[in-house]
Order: C-alpha cells, then structure tokens, then sequence
C-alpha cells in the first residue's frame, strides 16, 4: 500500500473496530513537539516547566493556574486552546469523533479554535477515510479540504496551486514572482497529469503539484468522489456528488457553501441580490434514502458551491457539509 500525507500523524494513530483513528499518546506527543508548540528559548520557566510535564505524561490534567502563570499572552492564549483541543479529542476516544464534537461544539457557540487546528484534524480524517486510495487526482483535490489554494486562470482554465507554497514563492527574493512565471503556462510547479501522477507519492506532503481544476473533468469528479468519501467516513452517509458545468434550471431549495465565498453566492442567489464573486464549482448532492433527508428536500438535490473571492484563494470549510446537510435527524455521526 502506497504512503502519502506522512506530516498527518495518521501512522501515529490506531484503529478502532470501526475503523476510527484512537487518540495515542505518540500522536498527543507529535503535536507536542511542533515548532509552534515547543518553548522558544526567552519562554518563561512555567512554560517549559508545563512541556516538559506534558512531553513526559501527554495525557496529564493542565489547570489553568498554570496556563495563567506562562508570563507570554500569546503563548497562555495557545496553551489554551491546544489543551481545550487535547482534552475534547481524549473525551470523545476518537479523531473523528473529537472532530464532529468541535464543529458541532463550534456551531452553537461553544468554543472555537483557530482553523489551522481544523486544518489539521481534516487532513488526519481524509488520510484515514482515503486509506487504500491510489487515485492521484482524488489525493490532490483531497488536499483542497485542508490546503487553501491560489488559483490562477490560464486559456480561462482554471488551476489551483498550493496558497502556502505560492506565497514562498513569491516572497523569495532569488526568483521571480510566481505569477510572472505563470506567463505561458505553470513552469515552477508541475501540472498533474497523466504523465507524472506517479510523483505524487514521494512529494504529497510538499503540496508542490498544480490541480488543473477547470480544464480537467477527472479533477472535479476526484473532488466530489473526496465529498462522498469524508461524508460516508465522518457521518455513514452514502451519498452521489455530481459536478455540474452549467448552472442552468438550478432548484436552490438547498444549498451548502463549500466555502465562505460560496456560501455569500448562495445567499445573493438566494435573495435576489447580485453576485459579486466567482463561482468555480458547482456540485448536485444527493442523499439516499429519501427518508435520510428534511421532507421539503426529499427527491431534490443538495447543491453545494465553492466560490472564489478578490484574492483569488479558496479557503474550504468542510465543517460546513456536516452542519449544513438538510438531514431528518440532524448529523449523524458515529462515535
């Protein structure tokens, strides 16, 4: 079975008899020992003291007297949040479990971490449910989901390259500006295709490859068959995701933004108003059995779109499938 997506943690994890990933000490300590997370080396004693602790038992109670006795604001304010995260993870037994937790926690106004954290949980969820997958595109498309990506329009083709990867890109003074080189094609990163997808293997965790997402049918349908597969692995939901060109005889009865730029088009199209962004994708869900869905929506599809605002970076929310969906008994996602 081929690797990919190895900076995940996933071969940290273990698995349960359904196949979920058991929160491991080995993974509490590979997040523990991040750079963010490290003490630099001005922290104060508390908070070398408090690492040193965890890095020791990753599993020990942290009250907050000693957060609040760490003299950085920032470093209490992620002391807070990582261990708020840990200590969810570890009550819910599960990644997945802890993940559906927090969006839901999230959604009713508890509390709301930052999205690299989201980020990261995603990325874990999609490497286990995409397991055995020796797809290219659908690995590629999968890294949208926790990856923003920078899109750029060549021949009005479509092409998404890696947010993060551009911006070092352009910001290193030894090359040219990514977009000047963009001119006549992408000639610093590599376009995948059906030539070199077998690259994809050694370099997944660089992010250096280019999704050809308007131009490609195949990228679009690895994007939904990825929808399918983080619906059917988070929530036991079997669903057909279809990718729709036109937008033509569209029933907006309900609709899921991909996307914060999205679900603003959904809104204007919704009221009447003007869309003022773009739209680059536009997918027609459906969920089986009808009875699975709200009544007014039975034996319609669920559109989802994924939008594209000034800056021209798509900054996904996946969290918003599991919200979103139009489901008779609300989200169902297995512990």
């Amino acid at each position: 079975m081929k690797e990919f997506w190895v900076a995940s943690g996933h071969h940290l994890t273990r698995l349960d008899g359904a196949g979920r990933m058991v929160v491991t000490d080995d993974l509490l300590l590979a997040w523990l020992a991040r750079p963010e997370v490290v003490p630099p080396p001005d922290a104060c004693m508390a908070e070398r003291v408090l690492h040193a602790r965890l890095m020791r038992a990753p599993r020990g109670p942290v009250s907050a007297a000693e957060i609040s006795a760490i003299a950085d604001a920032d470093a209490r304010e992620n002391w807070t949040l990582l261990i708020a995260l840990r200590d969810r993870l570890i009550a819910a037994g599960t990644v997945e479990a802890g993940y559906l937790a927090l969006v839901r926690e999230g959604e009713n106004g508890g509390v709301k971490l930052p999205l690299v954290f989201y980020d990261q949980l995603v990325q874990l969820v999609l490497r286990n449910a995409l397991d055995g997958c020796e797809d290219v595109r659908m690995l590629r498309a999968a890294e949208m989901f926790f990856r923003p990506q920078r899109a750029h329009f060549q021949d009005d083709a479509l092409m998404l390259a890696d947010d993060e990867l551009v911006a070092e890109l352009e910001v290193d003074q030894h090359q040219n500006p990514l977009m000047a080189m963009m001119s006549g094609g992408v000639s610093a990163l590599d376009v995948l295709g059906e030539g070199n997808g077998w690259t994809y293997w050694s370099r997944s965790d660089a992010h250096t490859m280019v999704l050809l997402f308007g131009a490609d049918p195949k990228a679009r349908e690895a994007f939904a068959r990825v929808i399918a597969a983080f619906l059917r692995h988070l929530l036991g939901l079997e669903v057909q995701v279809t990718p729709r060109v036109r937008a033509d005889e569209v029933d907006l009865r309900w609709f899921v933004g991909l996307d914060p730029v999205g679900t603003a088009i959904g809104n204007a199209l919704w009221h009447g108003q003007p869309v003022k962004d773009t739209l680059v994708g536009l997918f027609a869900l459906g969920i089986e059995p009808a009875s699975a869905v709200l009544p007014e929506v039975a034996g319609h599809p669920v559109w989802l779109l994924l939008g594209m605002g000034k800056d021209r970076v798509i900054r996904m929310k996946p969290q918003n499938l599991i919200a979103g969906l139009p489901l008779a008994t609300g989200p169902r996602g297995r512990a």
